[in-house]
């Protein structure tokens, strides 16, 4: 695509928009466009057909889902199917009436069976049941996926549909009841790190960047009606047994992969995977954070919470034949995402 091509990034405020955002802006195109939901809500089709035929972008980047991790999904499955099929209907569909040739359609590696084999490849997908604890986001970017199919089967535009796993980086939620795996576990291993200094004032800075606690983590880092916790009650408590096994991989690189593609002229768009093929133990993951975040008392596995998937890893040959490949390693992707995270709790 030109420099001067007018590019669409639907969910710019969320983590991977921003991260496109970023990684567009670097190199080089400068007439990006990037509404917030406040400017436009993308679930109402007339806002977003009108937007359409106001700024005519020439290429989309539909990034903008609700999103969370397990406990959001089981409580929220209505909102989650609604406002994710809303979402992806009016801009694909938008997008091909406004004339948008390209089109990058983000979801995620849950799109496939519970129990697919391993690694999944992208021929999985509805070949049997959904994992229960997030069927309804699950089911709302499977039709997405396939709604860039027929377009691109009937109407001949270039609507790539990228399947990230696991991801995390900088802007992650850290909010402990709506966000992921890892963003979950860092949160909890620095706040008991501080706990077990006793740094309350580091505690209150904390929250008032990323949000309340819950009523079990303050108990969990030993915290009075005042703040102040108390180190010899500190623990850290994690949902499941650790062992299920998962591919994670930093948001610099998913973006990459967008602009790789979006690169691809002559090449039909498709269903492709974007991990970096090896995954870990929950588990093992969990003591690369502790020591990250410095935390030297207990981890308690509450195996009454739900584990999820057994395992969830990528076959990303597709990927690598479309000639990319992610560039940043776990150890490297969780500093960065760390350091991040205390730049922002510090205020």
């Amino acid at each position: 695509m030109d420099k001067d091509a007018r590019i669409f990034v639907a969910g710019r405020r969320g983590m991977v928009g921003n991260a496109c955002w970023r990684a567009i802006s670097r190199a080089g195109f400068t007439r990006i466009l990037g509404p917030t939901s406040r400017e436009l809500d993308l679930t109402r089709q007339a806002d977003v057909e009108g937007y359409f035929r106001d700024t005519r972008p020439q290429a989309v980047i539909l990034a903008a889902a609700r999103v969370g991790g397990i406990l959001a999904n089981a409580e929220n499955p209505a909102p989650f199917i609604r406002d994710n099929l809303a979402i992806q209907t009016n801009v694909i569909h938008a997008a091909w009436q406004n004339g948008v040739r390209h089109l990058v359609f983000l979801g995620s590696s849950c799109i496939y069976p519970k129990f697919a084999p391993q690694p999944i490849r992208e021929d999985a997908l509805l070949t049997g049941p959904l994992e229960p604890t997030n069927e309804a986001y699950a089911l709302a970017k499977i039709a997405g996926v396939r709604m860039c199919h027929f377009y691109n089967q009937q109407y001949g535009v270039c609507y790539w549909q990228l399947m990230p796993t696991n991801l995390y980086g900088e802007f992650d939620s850290f909010d402990l009841t709506r966000s992921h795996v890892l963003p979950a576990l860092m949160r909890k291993l620095h706040l008991a790190a501080l706990a077990q200094k006793g740094d309350a004032a580091g505690i209150a800075r904390d929250e008032a960047r990323f949000g309340p606690l819950p009523r079990d983590i303050r108990e969990n880092l030993g915290l009075s009606p005042d703040g102040r916790p108390d180190p010899s009650r500190v623990r850290v408590v994690l949902w499941g047994t650790g062992t299920p096994r998962r591919e994670f991989l930093h948001v610099d690189d998913v973006a990459a992969a967008v602009l790789h593609v979006l690169s691809l002229d002559d090449v039909p768009a498709e269903l492709v995977n974007v991990g970096c093929g090896h995954d870990l133990r929950i588990a093992e993951l969990a003591e690369m954070v502790r020591r990250l975040a410095g935390y030297e008392g207990e981890i308690v596995w509450d195996t009454s919470k739900p584990d999820g998937t057994p395992r969830k890893l990528l076959d990303v040959s597709r990927l690598t034949a479309l000639g990319f490949t992610p560039s940043i390693s776990l150890e490297d992707g969780l500093r960065r995402a760390y350091d991040w995270y205390l730049r922002e709790s510090a205020g």
